[in-house]
């Protein structure tokens, strides 16, 4: 948000505030060691004041109450609200989406973690090593940290938790891809694990640092899976005390807590709050109207206009981009209509995006031309291959053979009318974006598409993509790295993983690219990495596969009664260690 009187940009005042502080506190503080992107980190006991003194007079809707007694108070229980759709098991090793990834963060912990500069660093690991021909990653635990169950963290648990993703039973999506090159592993010593690879993977600690390859207890991983979804024994600063269902999670504090980053700052190593109920609230108006009331504390999924008046309404907004692939819309490749390059091309042009963001989104949302997240540093971007252009849009569908019109005006060819199927998830898809779905199918219409638009729950959606009933669908898929680009458009990922979710919705299969993002994940060369990874995007930008629409939206709002909120995990999912509320 711009500040008043200045052409600064809010962002750019707190990326001065956190160089001061970082290095300030440089080696010390646990949160900025954890942090995902340094200009979202405001808050903490020290961090607050300063940041209140160097943005006086900036309107700011990312701590609404720096000019208050910020210092930390210990107790209460902080309850979150989510929109997104109830996971069906705790355990994010199960599956592996974002609605687990939010709730787990707060329970269970990765081996690697980013830091404020958006490195790969250790978290519950103390240091990771690879071999000369990377085909061996030996990774290093550090001592002293145990699980809920009381379980001590050993390199055994390391073994146990890849097994169980790689374990069929397990229906692991993201997690089962994360460590698909890991072959074997040996025990070492007692904290101490070698990974033996199939071949090297140069996106494996980035892997490792995700929600859906967190650590849990290996005495909890041999129970039965109902049990263990229902209560997972991570390391993380808050468990699991209860499950009820369609109702809440609710958290409380980990006594036993050891923060694997240093903290000279800490009283304790414990978190503030007593504990954390996670509720689910899927409709957006009742979720926000909770929030002002003062009946939840913090939500997520907010639409855009409650977003952009957050400041005026006495509340604080944390804007935390996922890493991983940009929000888009994939076109089904693998079949008429979109079988046809020059189709996909024409309804590119066919569509006007950027007026319904610009309508819809309130200036919360900024349109993206990139495969990738703005989060990572290897995206290219391509703006050119998403003008909008009637005129050409129609000479396109002419030279495909869809000459002809019916009655409605629709294109028809051999009989047959062109309709795209398109499936939206009401879970993944707040409101304003299910809205820019409907502008976008109403300025297809002149052109000569029948956009149908189906509205399904989460499940439902699921079930379609399985069974590829789909010629468009915008579905998110959030990665630490720009390896996902493997995970999206490699022709291997048109097979289902174990859970039965495949990621190559665009079916995309095409032998050069596959050779581009194999090599791109084998060298140990950052700066081929780089140039291969822009090659493989430019073949797919180049084959208007994918159209990019904006970052995966991942906002929160939160009541003047929280502080220190701005901590994330490496995949953008806040985390509530260092957060606390006013008494």
């Amino acid at each position: 948000m711009p500040c008043k009187g200045t052409n600064l940009t809010f962002g750019s005042w707190l990326t001065k505030v956190v160089y001061v502080i970082s290095h300030s506190l440089k080696g010390k503080s646990a949160f900025m060691r954890r942090n995902q992107r340094a200009t979202r980190l405001l808050t903490g006991a020290l961090a607050l004041p300063l940041a209140a003194a160097l943005i006086a007079g900036c309107s700011s809707t990312e701590d609404p109450s720096a000019n208050k007694d910020t210092k930390p108070v210990a107790g209460g229980t902080l309850v979150y609200a989510s929109g997104d759709a109830e996971p069906s098991c705790l355990d994010p090793h199960v599956g592996g989406n974002y609605p687990q990834a939010l709730v787990a963060s707060q329970f269970m912990e990765s081996l690697f973690t980013k830091d404020a500069e958006g490195k790969i660093i250790p978290w519950l690991a103390e240091k990771s090593e690879v071999s000369a021909d990377g085909l061996t990653r030996t990774i290093t635990l550090r001592d002293g940290i145990t699980f809920h169950d009381g379980t001590k963290l050993t390199s055994e648990a390391i073994k146990a938790n890849i097994e169980h993703l790689q374990d069929p039973n397990t229906a692991s999506s993201t997690g089962y891809l994360a460590v698909g090159k890991v072959d074997q592993i040996k025990l070492v010593d007692d904290l101490t694990a070698e990974l033996k690879l199939s071949a090297p993977d140069n996106a494996l600690l980035e892997s490792l640092s995700m929600p859906w390859t967190a650590i849990q207890s290996p005495q909890g991983l041999k129970r039965d899976q109902a049990a263990n979804c229902a209560a997972p024994a991570g390391t993380g600063p808050f468990k699991v005390e209860s499950w009820d269902r369609q109702q809440a999670v609710n958290l409380v504090r980990y006594e036993d807590y050891v923060s694997p980053a240093a903290n000279a700052e800490r009283a304790s190593a414990t978190s503030y709050l007593d504990g954390i109920t996670w509720r689910f609230i899927p409709e957006a108006a009742s979720r926000y109207a909770a929030l002002q009331s003062g009946e939840v504390d913090v939500i997520d999924n907010p639409q855009p206009d409650t977003i952009s008046t957050a400041a005026d309404n006495g509340l604080g907004h944390l804007d935390a981009p996922r890493p991983g692939a940009s929000n888009r819309l994939e076109l089904n490749s693998s079949k008429a209509p979109f079988d046809d390059v020059r189709v996909r091309e024409a309804f590119m042009h066919s569509v006007d995006v950027n007026s319904g963001i610009n309508s819809l989104y309130f200036n919360t949302a900024k349109r993206s031309y990139s495969l990738l997240s703005s989060v990572e540093p290897l995206g290219i971007s391509d703006d050119s291959k998403f003008t909008t252009d009637a005129t050409k849009a129609n000479e396109l569908l002419d030279a495909a053979g869809w000459s002809e019109r019916d009655s409605e005006g629709y294109r028809v060819k051999d009989g047959k009318r062109l309709t795209l199927k398109f499936p939206v998830s009401t879970n993944q898809s707040v409101p304003a974006e299910q809205s820019l779905f409907e502008q976008m199918q109403a300025a297809a219409k002149p052109v000569g598409f029948e956009v149908k638009i189906e509205l399904l729950d989460l499940s439902s959606w699921y079930g379609a993509l399985a069974k590829h009933e789909y010629d468009l669908v915008s579905a998110p898929y959030t990665k630490v790295g720009p390896s996902v680009l493997r995970i999206l458009f490699h022709s291997d990922s048109t097979i289902p993983a174990p859970s039965g979710y495949f990621a190559n919705n665009a079916q995309i299969k095409d032998p050069k690219l596959d050779q581009l993002l194999v090599d791109a994940e084998q060298t140990n060369d950052e700066a081929e990495r780089a140039e291969l990874y822009k090659q493989a995007q430019q073949i797919v930008l180049d084959g208007y596969y994918v159209m990019p629409l904006y970052d995966q939206q991942n906002h929160f709002l939160y009541s003047k009664n929280v502080h220190g909120m701005g901590e994330t995990t490496a995949v953008s999912s806040p985390i509530y260690y260092n957060v606390f509320l006013d008494k």
